[in-house]
Parts: structure tokens; C-alpha cells; sequence
């Protein structure tokens, strides 16, 4: 009797892969929901970017399984696994969509949306236009590329394809170690920041005075160009006549004026339209308008939610006396917590007083630790990757030509997750993109394309990235390393390229550890990271001046009084909170305080009032300084305010009170009898 083997069959695997792959379609259809509205975007730019964010999320699904099935032995390893045919194909299929949606879809569609034309034609050549720079620089790079290629290894098909391929991971990587840099600093970081409840409405309130600014700005942007459609709606002659139609949608669409705009300064009306209007104009001022849109929307919620979270937070201060915490009820609050009813104000405010920061203490402690493994597996890869943190975490007995487990899986798949989100994190710190910005449930269909191009994009050079910190012999036997990584290290110059240039992950580090970027501002005048709001309560911890943490304390105080979202500057209005009237009646502060006015409060529905929360000190000041400053602070306002008698100078002469002077000593109730038995005076104890 001969025995025949039968292959092991991966019908567990084949479901769970299926079922993960469903629910990372659930969340991708999710997370879309939060941030665009589905029915109102049409299909063609809903399709583009739910496979630019789900092929990515699959990505790092597969790699575990790929690592898995690339180390079993003929019984079947002890994981989730697929045949290498069917793992090829999975990585054919998403490393080629990826490709197509970054380098021609996505860029090619966030034009076409961003155009202003109104028929498709003019869209797409005004999209084609715009994008030909682009294309040029890339095809100038791709020949340079091949001739340097096709003098090493010959012209072939082979060799063209390796060339597209190492080319479009050598700029991933790029971008993903310079936002992977960042992120790995920034999570932990955020983490421990956050923990400090004080700390943390402090930088809301040095961050408020760059938000409300920026807010009254796209509200006057906004105003200006809907000026300059009433204008053309005005003009019933010459060439606005064969556009009547396209300017008569643009009215509509502008709707009607902000009622809060008349405490800004006036519509600029300087801004006349030609005498001859063309396609070329409208389609400008249609672009122009629907990114002023979109930008007043994107500073009005982040308006409405930095007044909300600072809110909230002097909330949870002010519990700390009662033990007890109740929010007000609010329709923007993002998080869940606060609305749920089984929570009795004492567990609530032990949750967000006590242990909501000791969790995130212990989370940033543990995320450094991870990024501080990542930055040394990066660092000793190409010396001796055994030695890497990830090597001894995924595959630790890999010498033993043992299969990889799924507990090994999970580890893997949580390295790669956390590399992922350490680089998209530090695409929401590096502001160099422009003024593409992610709203819920309101984002431009340009940014819209831009951020999932961009989460494609970094993708794919990560999960590479993350198969080059295991051991040579290992790595080499996964699908993945023969699909992309022999072409990659085809020529020497991309084999020195994926093991020399990961190491430059520490410029971004300490650019971000030692706040470079505040610097290079200082000097040039501009920065790149959006973290000067942490910087400038540092630096100046007693928050006067312009923009200081003091105005933006003022201006959602305002807002939370219900005087509007765009009120007047706080510099000429009076606080009421608890720490200015403590300071002005303590230390004889000489700052000036004019009430505000009455006609400075703008027109609110009550629907649109917040309610008012009770004020607290948060004013760290007093901490911040030991007694001997203390002493000297009080005794310098002291000399400061006190105001010069008028004798002194040589105003009305000095008078000795009636008790000292000769006169009327005799009499009843005056003179120096009264310290003897005389008048008692009416409310005072007679002696006698």
C-alpha cells in the first residue's frame, strides 16, 4: 500500500480572510460616512477613494499572512494562511490598483472636481493641463532611470518594470520616513501632553486666536467673492448674457450672507469683474468659491470644536471640588462617553478626572517604547537585523525553520498598524499641503482625493520597510520580497537606497524632539509642523500679547456666553473669568478693562447659544513662581499703581484731622473729649 499526501487546505484561513476583508470594507464605508456625505458624492469619486483607503488597510491584513505562508512545512503552520499562487494574486491585484489610483486616477479626478467648468470636456483638459507639469517631471525621471538601468542589467521587459516599481517606492519611502519620523515622536508625545488636564485647555486656548483668525478670514473671502456674483447677477448686457444660466447657479448656490459678517469688516468691493466675461473667469471664480466654501466650513468646525473640547474640559476642572461631573448637552461633542446614561456623576468624574489620564500616561509610556523599537530596528537592519526588536517579537526562533503562529501574526500586524498611523499622524503634523484639510461630513472632493492618494501612496513602501527589519534568509522566502524586493534591489543603487536611507528617520526625529521647525520660524519667518501653539505657551507661560493663551481664553469665553462665533477681538472686552478678578484684585494689576459693549454682541438664534459653564482658576502662574518673585511682583504693582497725593504736588495743602487741630476742643462732640466720656457717637462704644 503506498501512502498519498494530501496538501493541507486552507479553508479556515480562506474564511477568515474573506471575513476580514468584509469588515475592512464596513470600516472603510464608515470612516467614509464620517467625512464625506455618501449620497451626495457621486460614484465616480466614491469608488476611487474607498479602494485607495481599503487596498491599503488589506495590505497590512496580507503581509502576516504572506510571512505565515511563505514559512509553512508540509503539515500547514498554525495560522492564517493561503497558497502562494493565491497570495501572489492578492499582491498583484493590490500593489497595481494602488499604483494606477496614486500616479494617474486620484490626481486626474482631484483636478477634474477642482476645475470649476461646468461640462465634462472642459474638465478633463483643464485637469489633463494641470497635471502635465507633473507627468513631465515624472517621465523625465522614469528616462533618466532607464537609461541608468538599461546600461546595468540591459533593456528588456524586466528591467522596465523594475525601473516603474523602484522609482514609485523610492519616493513613498521618502514621504513615509519623514512622516513616520514625525508620528513616532508625536504619538507618545500627544499622549503625555494630554494627560495634564490644565496643560491641555491651555494649549486649546493659545490655539484659539489661530483658528478664529483664520475663520474671519474665509468668512470675508467667502463674502468678497459672493459680491462679485451679485455683481454679475446685476449685469443684464454684453457677454454676461451666454452665461446667464451659469451665473444665475452661482447665486443659488451662495445662498444667503452670514448673519454674524456685519461685526467683520465690510465685503471688499474694489474686486470689480471685467468688462468682458469668458468661461475662463467663471470657471475661476466657481473654483474660488467652492474652496471659500469649503474653507469656511473646515475653520468652522474646528471653531466649533476646539470651543466644545475647552468646554469640556473646564468642566472636568471644576469637578474637582463637587467629586461630581455633568456635561452640558452639546450636538457637536465627537466622543460618546459624555452622553452615556448609566455613568453616575461621581463614576464620571472619576473616569475623566482620574483615570481617563492615568490610561493615557500609560499608553504614551508603552507607544515610546514602541517607537523607540522601531527607530532601533531601523538603525540595525543593515548591520544585524537579528538584533532588531521586531526580529525578536515576530520571528524569534526563525533559525529553526519553525512556521510562523498567529500569535506571531497579531505582533506583525501590529507593528505594521502602528508604522501606518505614526505616518498618517505625521501628515496631520507637517502642514506643508496646502490648505487641504479632512471636515466630517463636509470635505472637499479635492482633499477628498488628495488624502486617500496619499494613504495609498505610503502604504506599500511601509509594509516593504517593515519585511526589511526581519533576518535576509526569511524575508527572501515571502512573496512579497519575489514580487517587489528583487526588483527593487536590482541595480546596487536601489539596494543601498532600501538599507542606507531609513536611517535618515532620526532628521525627522529630532527636528520634532527639539523643535527645529520653531526655530528655522524664528529665523526665516515660516514654519512646516503645526506645533507653535505648545511652544508659545512655553515660552511665554503667562500668556500676554497678541495671540497669547489670555485672548483665546477671552474669545471662547465669548462664544460660550452665546455673544457669537465671530466676535470682536477680546483685547478691548472684560474677562469674567476667576483668574483675571483674582489678579486685578490681588496684585493691583494696571491693565486697562473697558466693559463691552452692547452693540458688540452678535445676533444669535437661541438654538445657537451654548450654555454657559461656571468659571475656575487655571491660571498657573502663581505655581510657576516661588515666594521671593512672588514678594517682588506684589511690591513692584504696588509702587506702580499708587497714585501721587495732591499735596505733593502742590495741589490743595495738607489738613490735620479736626481730633489734632485747636479747634472746637471744647465742644460737644468734637476735639479730643471724645476719647474721654464725651458725645457717644451714634453705633460706637462710649467710655465712662
Amino acid at each position: 500500500m503506498f501512502s498519498v499526501s494530501v496538501p493541507p487546505v486552507s479553508v479556515g484561513s480562506n474564511v477568515f480572510f474573506a471575513l476580514a476583508l468584509c469588515s475592512i470594507s464596513v470600516l472603510v464605508l464608515l470612516l467614509l460616512r464620517r467625512f464625506v456625505t455618501i449620497r451626495a458624492t457621486p460614484a465616480y469619486i466614491l469608488v476611487p477613494i474607498f479602494l485607495a483607503l481599503a487596498l491599503p488597510a488589506s495590505v497590512v491584513l496580507l503581509v502576516p499572512i504572506d510571512l505565515a505562508s511563505s514559512s509553512r512545512d508540509g503539515t500547514g503552520p498554525k495560522a492564517i494562511w493561503l497558497p502562494d499562487r493565491v497570495v501572489l494574486v492578492c499582491w498583484r491585484i493590490a500593489y497595481w490598483l494602488i499604483f494606477m489610483l496614486t500616479w494617474a486616477i486620484l490626481p486626474l479626478l482631484g483636478d477634474y472636481v477642482d476645475s470649476g467648468y461646468r461640462e465634462p470636456k472642459a474638465r478633463i483638459l483643464y485637469s489633463l493641463r494641470s497635471n502635465a507639469r507633473y507627468q513631465l517631471i515624472v517621465l523625465a525621471c522614469a528616462t533618466v532611470g532607464l537609461i541608468y538601468v538599461s546600461i546595468s542589467n540591459g533593456f528588456d521587459f524586466t528591467s522596465i518594470k523594475g525601473l516603474v516599481m523602484a522609482l514609485a517606492y523610492v519616493w513613498g519611502l521618502v514621504l513615509a520616513i519623514y512622516l513616520m519620523g514625525h508620528g513616532l515622536v508625536s504619538i507618545p508625545r500627544n499622549l503625555f501632553r494630554n494627560a495634564n488636564i490644565s496643560g491641555r485647555l491651555r494649549r486649546f486656548q493659545a490655539h484659539a486666536p489661530k483658528v478664529h483668525e483664520r475663520l474671519m478670514d474665509a468668512v470675508n473671502e467667502l463674502e468678497n467673492l459672493n459680491s462679485q456674483v451679485d455683481q454679475l447677477q446685476q449685469r443684464k448686457t454684453g457677454t454676461a448674457r451666454d452665461f446667464q444660466e451659469w451665473i444665475e447657479d452661482l447665486a443659488e448656490s451662495s445662498g444667503s450672507s452670514d448673519v454674524r459678517v456685519p461685526i467683520l469688516e465690510s465685503a471688499d468691493t474694489s474686486a470689480t469683474i471685467p468688462s468682458v466675461i469668458t468661461e475662463r473667469y467663471l470657471a475661476d471664480l466657481t473654483r474660488r468659491l467652492q474652496r471659500a466654501r469649503h474653507m469656511k466650513a473646515r475653520f468652522v468646525d474646528e471653531w466649533d470644536r476646539l470651543v466644545q473640547s475647552a468646554a469640556d474640559l473646564e468642566t472636568i476642572m471644576n469637578s474637582a471640588a463637587s467629586k461630581k461631573l455633568e456635561f452640558a448637552p452639546a450636538p457637536r461633542r465627537s466622543s460618546c462617553l459624555p452622553k452615556m446614561k448609566f455613568l453616575t456623576p461621581y463614576m464620571r468624574y472619576q473616569l475623566y478626572y482620574n483615570i481617563i489620564p492615568t490610561v493615557r500616561l500609560a499608553f504614551g509610556a508603552f507607544f515610546a517604547v514602541a517607537s523607540v523599537c522601531i527607530v532601533w530596528s531601523e538603525l540595525i537592519k543593515s548591520l544585524a537585523p537579528q538584533l532588531s526588536a521586531v526580529t525578536w517579537t515576530v520571528v524569534p526562533k526563525w533559525k529553526d525553520e519553525k512556521p510562523l503562529g498567529f500569535g506571531n501574526q497579531v505582533i506583525a500586524s501590529a507593528w505594521l498598524l502602528y508604522m501606518c498611523v505614526a505616518a498618517l499622524v505625521g501628515v496631520n503634523d507637517v502642514q506643508v499641503w496646502g490648505n487641504r484639510a479632512l471636515v466630517r461630513r463636509n470635505t472637499y472632493g479635492e482633499s477628498a482625493c488628495w488624502y486617500a492618494s496619499l494613504v495609498a501612496r505610503l502604504t506599500v513602501p511601509i509594509a516593504y520597510n517593515f519585511l526589511t527589519f526581519l533576518p535576509k534568509d526569511f524575508r527572501r522566502g515571502t512573496t512579497f520580497y519575489k514580487f517587489l524586493g528583487q526588483l527593487i534591489n536590482l541595480t546596487r543603487l536601489g539596494k543601498w537606497f532600501d538599507f542606507i536611507f531609513p536611517i535618515f528617520i532620526l532628521l525627522p526625529i529630532c527636528a520634532t524632539l527639539f523643535n527645529l521647525y520653531g526655530r528655522i520660524k524664528n529665523i526665516c519667518g515660516f514654519g512646516l509642523a503645526e506645533d507653535d501653539d505648545i511652544h508659545d505657551v512655553e515660552n511665554n507661560p503667562a500668556g500676554y500679547g497678541m495671540g497669547g493663551w489670555r485672548e483665546g481664553r477671552d474669545l471662547i469665553e465669548r462664544e460660550l456666553n452665546g455673544y457669537g462665533t465671530l466676535a470682536v477681538s477680546s483685547r478691548g472686552g472684560r474677562s469674567t473669568w476667576a483668574s483675571d478678578r483674582e489678579e486685578g484684585d490681588s496684585r493691583g494689576s494696571s491693565r486697562l478693562r473697558v466693559p463691552v459693549a452692547e452693540g458688540s454682541r452678535s445676533p444669535r438664534t437661541s438654538q445657537t447659544q451654548r450654555p454657559v459653564t461656571a468659571p475656575t482658576v487655571v491660571d498657573d502662574e502663581e505655581e510657576e513662581e516661588n515666594f521671593f518673585k512672588s514678594f517682588a511682583h506684589r511690591v513692584r504693582n504696588t509702587f506702580e499703581t499708587t497714585n501721587t497725593p495732591q499735596w505733593f504736588n502742590g495741589g490743595e495743602p495738607l489738613r490735620l484731622p479736626r481730633w489734632m487741630s485747636g479747634d472746637n476742643t471744647t465742644t460737644e462732640d468734637g476735639g479730643i473729649n471724645r476719647l474721654f466720656g464725651g458725645r457717644a457717637v451714634p453705633g460706637r462704644l462710649r467710655l465712662g
